[in-house]
């Protein structure tokens, strides 16, 4: 039996790395850190015309009807090149819940322009720090329009939909669309330890919104759409902690101390084997969750997803301190890209809620498991 991907997936994920070699280098995330701008929008018109965008989604619907491995390798790549584009925003929460959740009606209108590039979306379920919890939910959904916050949004100042979880008049939970170029919608940017990766404050005030799904299951399929975000994002996280471990790699080979290479030097060795080891973990719990969401095993997934999440924000997360702690005395300075790496893994750690709670979401689903 053969667990490799194919010889057309690795194909798909060598065209997204070279092209991402040419056209997003670690200066173009740099460039939008330094500048300010929400995202670079050269490459995002250049994805969307590789059709990366719409990996997933069905012909029928604009996209190039290929599959989530195809999916979970590009997202790979996306996240080794540390590429400061909203896709995970876009690609993960908007258009995965649309696919999943939306009528034939609202795939018909809103999956064609997210899959050529042209809107923008992104998910908006937390109301301020912390994890999600159902019972912290307070943004109004009353006669088809809202009245709310939502923070911190990932790419919300640059998103043109979004699909927010709100509660109705009698305290049930659904998850709707929003037009956030519609009225009643305020963005305000927030500060971020990652500039590269926007974040935003929504405010609706009746706003026009409509159901996605069924009305009052918002709160089960917020948690799926979240397994399989929280998935595609570990390729992420696995993408960048290995570009890091190259990079450390490449500097402690080159950097001498005492006539030999820092490389060469046990204790160096054994943390860069301990950083590999705790990669290829999270690359094989990362594994294990892609067969799931590519079989639509939602049982499987639901405990893959955090099983990998968690595991990729540790390696991606190590990776970033050994990379400065490697560097040495010009570790921490902005002239090198050690903190660009350190900021996305961040960053990403927290964007879907924090380790610690897709830890306990393991636990608990392992538990359930076992009680049946």
């Amino acid at each position: 039996m053969n667990f490799d991907f194919s010889e057309d997936q690795k194909l798909v994920q060598k065209t997204a790395r070279d092209y991402l070699d040419e056209q997003s280098g670690l200066d173009v995330c740099r460039a939008v850190l330094e500048s300010g701008k929400p995202y670079d929008t050269d490459l995002w018109k250049g994805i969307a015309e590789m059709g990366w965008l719409g990996v997933a989604v069905d012909e029928v619907h604009g996209g190039a009807g290929m599959g989530y491995l195809e999916l979970v390798l590009i997202a790979e790549e996306v996240g080794r090149a540390l590429a400061p584009i909203p896709f995970a925003s876009s690609v993960y929460l908007c258009t995965e819940a649309i696919q999943r959740f939306g009528s034939p009606e609202q795939q018909k209108k809103y999956l064609p322009r997210l899959a050529a590039g042209e809107v923008i979306g992104t998910g908006a379920f937390f109301e301020g720090p912390g994890d999600l919890d159902a019972s912290t939910i307070e943004l109004k959904l009353q006669d088809g329009k809202l009245d709310g916050e939502k923070w911190p949004v990932p790419d919300g100042d640059v998103a043109g939909l979004a699909v927010a979880l709100a509660q109705d008049g009698q305290g049930r939970l659904s998850m709707v669309l929003v037009d956030l170029e519609g009225d009643g919608v305020t963005k305000t940017s927030l500060g971020s330890i990652d500039p590269s990766r926007s974040q935003a404050k929504l405010r609706f005030e009746a706003a026009p919104a409509e159901v996605l799904g069924e009305a009052g299951h918002g709160w089960d399929q917020t948690e799926a759409l979240l397994d399989r975000a929280a998935l595609l994002l570990a390729f992420e996280q696995i993408g960048g902690a290995e570009r890091a471990l190259e990079i450390t790699k490449e500097q402690t080979m080159g950097r001498y101390a005492f006539g030999r290479p820092v490389a060469s030097f046990q204790a160096i060795k054994h943390r860069m084997a301990d950083l590999y080891c705790a990669i290829e973990i999270a690359r094989s719990n990362a594994y294990y969750g892609a067969y799931a969401l590519s079989n639509d095993l939602a049982e499987e997934l639901a405990v893959a997803a955090p099983s990998a999440r968690s595991a990729a924000s540790d390696a991606f997360d190590l990776a970033g301190q050994e990379m400065i702690q490697f560097h040495g005395g010009v570790g921490f300075t902005w002239e090198y890209d050690c903190h660009l790496f350190y900021r996305r893994a961040k960053a990403l750690s927290v964007a879907l809620g924090s380790p610690a709670a897709w830890r306990e979401k393991l636990v608990a689903r392992l538990e359930a498991r076992e009680a049946q």
